[in-house]
């Protein structure tokens, strides 16, 4: 088989194309033909060895991915070979085989293309359990979501809407304003390019001020970071909740004296642990959002797709900023 394969710290130009014998499905594990894979911001840390998990040289990025099930490990049940599926597998995604543990893998509905599929869980299940379970959100509050057009921006906005909140969507350009509004963004800003001197950062903020109204926000959804984060916590309405997702734009550091203003809360999400630790309450999130897919409130918006081969292209895209939805990686048959 082929991968695309990471062998030193550095960004996707090091990404070497060879070839690999098949793997082999050990006791509780399925030997997956990978269909499609979805590029998330941590492939591009993961590469530069900037993630928080460092795998073992050499190996591929990509961490989730949709499929078909070749074969089947010692004690596996409910699979056979012809499922189709999902799963995130953390790296590994860009090559033609994989193998998954049944733990990881969820049916991908018929239907359903695969490149949809990849495209679903890390975004979606990402933004449900920030929005319900750390964000807290409630119907008829104020929902400002940062970075409005990436894959968990547009996740976000959808599902915000589905739960009931007003979303206002921040975004860097008038292309990226328009794929919020279509997702359901009832207001949208198109944000100048960081970095921010103060009166910038003022000015800015004040934009903010002007879209969630009076009251404020009551969430914030910040997936960008950088010099974003403080005029968007400026922003925030009385006890309401700021929610760290990621930092593409950089680490900020907040002024902590903007907490105790606003009686407010800077609360982290981390979905991959969160999974782990309560796999019940996670799988429940999948469930739900099944559903929503199945009823047209949501849907994995893929805008461009690449080969195997040019993969390395794909996450330089991405950590370019320049995203609109998601990207993904198919492979050739």
């Amino acid at each position: 088989m082929k991968a695309l394969l990471s062998t030193a710290p550095g960004g996707p130009d090091t990404l070497e194309l060879r070839d690999l014998p098949d793997p082999v499905a050990g006791p509780g594990q399925l030997l997956v033909r990978v269909k499609a894979c979805a590029i998330n911001y941590p492939d591009v840390l993961i590469i530069e060895d900037n993630y928080q998990f460092k795998p073992e040289r050499p190996f591929a990025p990509g961490g989730e991915i949709a499929g078909i099930v070749e074969a089947v490990g010692e004690g596996v049940a409910g699979w056979s070979p012809g499922d189709r599926l999902i799963a995130m597998i953390g790296h590994g995604g860009l090559a033609e085989k994989v193998v998954v543990p049944t733990a990881m893998a969820v049916p991908l509905p018929e239907g359903r293309s695969f490149a949809e599929g990849s495209a679903l869980i890390l975004t979606y299940a990402t933004t449900i359990h920030a929005l319900l379970d750390r964000g807290k959100l409630r119907e008829g509050e104020t929902l400002l979501v940062l970075g409005a057009a990436g894959g968990v921006g547009l996740a976000a906005v959808e599902l915000g809407k589905a739960y009931g909140a007003r979303v206002v969507g921040a975004v860097s350009s008038a292309e990226k304003a328009e794929a919020a509004r279509a997702a359901g963004a009832d207001a949208t800003l198109v944000y100048p390019r960081g970095p921010f001197d103060r009166d910038s950062s003022k000015a800015l903020a004040a934009q903010f001020k002007d879209l969630v109204g009076p009251n404020g926000a009551d969430l914030i959804y910040d997936p960008v970071g950088g010099d974003y984060a403080e005029p968007a916590l400026r922003s925030i309405a009385w006890e309401g909740r700021y929610l760290v997702i990621g930092f593409p734009a950089g680490i900020p550091k907040l002024p902590l004296n903007l907490t105790l203003l606003k009686s407010c809360d800077v609360r982290g999400v981390f979905w991959g642990a969160f999974a782990a630790r309560d796999p019940k309450a996670n799988a429940a999130h999948l469930q739900t959002l099944f559903r929503l897919w199945e009823e047209g409130r949501i849907a994995p918006r893929v805008t461009r797709t690449w080969p195997l081969a040019q993969g390395g292209e794909a996450i330089a895209h991405m950590a370019a900023r320049q995203a609109v939805g998601k990207l993904v990686v198919t492979m050739d048959d």
